[in-house]
């Protein structure tokens, strides 16, 4: 059977936001931004199925990708699937954890703070680091670039758990408080349609099925 093309509104970029795949800290460590870790076995499984779904599409303008290494090697299968290479771009990092970079998340579940992180994400800076809000404006930019860039086209950015959460939560018009209840798991894979008017959020956190079913309501 056929498969249909994406059918996102008239003249509007589609932006498909996939977070990495898993690492061996992933659930246990808050890694952040620091350097030198890499997708597990099952990391790089998961990206080769990420990028088999995309290449379902009829087309890719371009992919994009954090400067971290997992988010690089996320999307060395994507760009190849599609014959194009990966651009990186800063805008799509990790939120800056600051002094809590490294430090594992059973630990930091006990500390008070932790609750205005769940709660009140828009009132907390992480001590050295960057606020979410710095990190959703920081992020929501970096979307505006890369669509603007390929206006009309289909773009891949390829970032992590908590920016792409904040990206999302912009697109619905969802304060920033209430960005800790959207899930995004790894490799998945958000779509969102930007034009002249509202974007429009086709899915998030899609881990299987076809892309090319995607269309507005």
């Amino acid at each position: 059977m056929a498969r249909t093309k994406p059918a996102p509104p008239a003249g509007s970029t589609l932006v498909l936001l996939v977070r990495h795949g898993l690492t061996p800290t992933t659930g246990t460590v808050l890694p952040g931004r620091a350097a030198g870790l890499h997708l597990s076995d099952k990391g790089r499984e998961q990206a080769e199925r990420a990028a088999a779904r995309i290449a379902e599409l009829p087309s890719v303008d371009a992919v994009y990708a954090s400067p971290l290494e997992r988010a690089r090697e996320t999307a060395a299968p994507i760009a190849r699937a599609r014959k194009v290479r990966t651009h990186i771009d800063k805008g799509l990092l990790e939120c800056d954890f600051g002094d809590w970079t490294g430090a594992q998340l059973k630990v930091l579940m006990k500390r008070p703070e932790w609750a205005t992180v769940q709660r009140a994400p828009s009132t907390f800076t992480f001590p050295g680091g960057e606020s979410f809000t710095s990190m959703q404006l920081r992020m929501v930019g970096a979307i505006d670039r890369l669509r603007t860039a390929h206006a009309g086209g289909v773009v891949v950015a390829v970032s992590h758990a908590d920016p792409i959460k904040a990206a999302v939560a912009h697109a619905l018009g969802t304060h920033i408080d209430l960005f800790q209840r959207i899930v995004i798991s790894p490799c998945s894979i958000t779509a969102i349609a930007y034009g002249a008017g509202a974007p429009v959020v086709l899915t998030v956190n899609s881990t299987g099925g076809s892309l090319a079913e995607l269309r507005p309501s």
